[in-house]
C-alpha cells in the first residue's frame, strides 16, 4: 500500500535524490529496483555475502517508509523466504539500527547495510525465528545446513543470459 500522500513533500524530494544517488552507485553487493510511482516502497536486491549460508543468494529486500520517516525508521521485509534468526516466516526483520536505535540522519543506505550486516552476523539473542536462534547457538553446522538450503532454493542467482545458453547447450549434447 503506497504511503506517498501521507509523506511530507520536502521528505518525499529527499528520499528521490538519496534513492537516484543509490541506484547510481550502491552499496556493493546490492541493486536498487526504483518505482516512479511510490518513493515510499524501495526494493532492494542483495546479494548474500561470501562465507555465510547466504552465499552465492540474491535476495530481495523491500523498505517501507512510513508517513512519520525520517524521524521513524523504514519497516524492513525479505520479500525472498529466507531461514535467518531475525527474519519472521513472513519476512519481518528485527535489527536494532531499524528499531530503537535508529536516527533520522542514517538514511536508506544505513537501512539497507544493517539488513546486509544481519546476513554475516545473526543475532539470536532478538530473533524472531526461534528455530533458526536455537540452531544457531546449539548446532550451528545445522543452522549452516538449512540456511544454504534455503538460499539454495529460494534465493539461487539465476547464471547470466550467455552462460544459460552454456548450460543449456551442454545438456543437450550430453543428453544425446
Amino acid at each position: 500500500m503506497s504511503n506517498v500522500e501521507n509523506v511530507c513533500p520536502q521528505v518525499l524530494r529527499g528520499v528521490g535524490r538519496e534513492l537516484r544517488r543509490l541506484a547510481a552507485n550502491p552499496p556493493a553487493g546490492m541493486k536498487l529496483v526504483l518505482r516512479d510511482d511510490d518513493l515510499t516502497d524501495v526494493v532492494a536486491l542483495i546479494e548474500g555475502p561470501a562465507d555465510t549460508p547466504y552465499a552465492g543468494g540474491v535476495f530481495r529486500v523491500r523498505l517501507s517508509l512510513g508517513r512519520e520517516f525520517p524521524q521513524a525508521p523504514p519497516r524492513a521485509h525479505f520479500l525472498t523466504r529466507i531461514f535467518h534468526p531475525n527474519v519472521s516466516a513472513t519476512g519481518e526483520v528485527c535489527v536494532n539500527t531499524l528499531k530503537r536505535d535508529w536516527k533520522p540522519e542514517l538514511g536508506l543506505e544505513h537501512a539497507l547495510l544493517a539488513v546486509k550486516c544481519l546476513l554475516i552476523a545473526p543475532n539470536p539473542d532478538s530473533a524472531l525465528n526461534a528455530d533458526a536462534a536455537a540452531l544457531l547457538r546449539d548446532r550451528y553446522a545445522d543452522y549452516f545446513a538449512r540456511a544454504k538450503l534455503y538460499t539454495d532454493i529460494h534465493a539461487r542467482a539465476a547464471p547470466p543470459a550467455d552462460r544459460r545458453a552454456q548450460v543449456c547447450h551442454s545438456l543437450l549434447v550430453n543428453s544425446r
